[in-house]
């Protein structure tokens, strides 16, 4: 009798953490689409890639935790993402070309495109040096 007790504390506190979790992430992509202040700066930033990230992330979550919730956490996590994306699309859409994401390279001209890889740093940089890899191996070796 004491094991079932113990087991929806548990189911509880993980319910908890779960929408804690999904929360965190929220805030991380509302932070990268300017709708919450930048707690070091006070301003209010734009970084549609790392906001795709996150909301990439909470997609993904979802795919993998479905059937696996209960009602309270599914609600929670489809309203979350669906608001995100929302917010995302009329984000991108005001975002004038180039300015919201000055590191973004002239060769993609729609934030989508620049999103498809969050792990690559957002230096336009980096892909001249991806591109003189690409050169020395291709000569070097």
């Amino acid at each position: 009798m004491a094991g079932e007790t113990q087991t929806s504390v548990q189911s509880g506190e993980l319910s908890q953490r779960f929408i804690e979790f999904v929360m965190m992430h929220a805030q991380n992509a509302a932070l990268f689409l300017g709708q919450i202040p930048n707690p070091k700066t006070g301003q209010g930033e734009v970084n549609l890639e790392l906001a795709k990230m996150f909301i990439d992330q909470l997609a993904m979550i979802q795919e993998k935790t479905r059937g696996n919730l209960s009602s309270e956490e599914a609600t929670v996590l489809r309203n979350t993402l669906s608001n995100l994306q929302m917010v995302y699309v009329e984000v991108a859409q005001q975002a004038p070309k180039g300015a919201a994401q000055p590191q973004q390279p002239p060769a993609e001209p729609t934030p989508e495109t620049s999103t498809k890889t969050p792990e690559q740093p957002p230096i336009a940089p980096s892909t001249e040096s991806e591109s003189k890899k690409k050169f020395t191996k291709s000569y070097g070796s």
